[in-house]
């Protein structure tokens, strides 16, 4: 079986990460080297690191860390995984959509399931969970891959409710 030059395993899309980001999977690169770049939703870069596995020909296991700063600008943010080639362009580029937990509560636990029921807002459903109806654009920021306008959720949807640590 054929794979292609780099395959990530976690995040899946659309996940919600902690500090650091565990990022792992299988891949290949030009001297073994892979490229992983974390960007912000405007675009902008928030970390890149170089690190080895496999080789030219080669796929092998990586697991890597990947620091964030302390305060991120947006909730939503994408990841970047590619193996490098002689010539220095990006062979197999992997794009995952993700959430940074850390910009939705601080410091960022992980999160809770919760079923919409008939009748429910996100600002009702911020009240039971956080005791403050005005925190409602935590979960719709946890949930925009399932949610597009926070006035329109239906019973049966299982969100995301991002719960703060000690």
């Amino acid at each position: 079986m054929a794979f292609p030059p780099v395959v990530v395993r976690q995040p899946r899309p659309n996940d919600i990460v902690d500090n650091p980001i565990e990022v792992c999977g299988i891949g290949t690169g030009f001297e073994a080297v892979l490229v992983a770049r974390v960007l912000d939703a405007n675009g902008a870069e928030v970390r890149e690191v170089s690190f080895r596995a496999g080789g030219t020909g080669v796929w092998g296991n990586f697991r890597v860390p990947i620091e964030l700063p302390d305060s991120l600008d947006t909730a939503q943010g994408r990841l970047e995984v590619w193996g490098s080639s002689g010539s220095g362009r990006p062979v197999g580029k992997v794009v995952v959509p993700i959430v940074f937990g850390s910009a939705l509560v601080s410091p960022y636990l992980g999160f809770a399931q919760y079923t919409v029921q008939g009748g429910d807002t996100l600002s009702s459903i911020a009240g039971l969970f956080y005791d403050d109806r005005d925190q409602w654009p935590r979960i719709f920021e946890a949930n925009r891959n399932q949610i597009s306008d926070p006035d329109l959720i239906f019973a049966g949807q299982v969100l995301r409710i991002p719960q703060e640590g000690p």
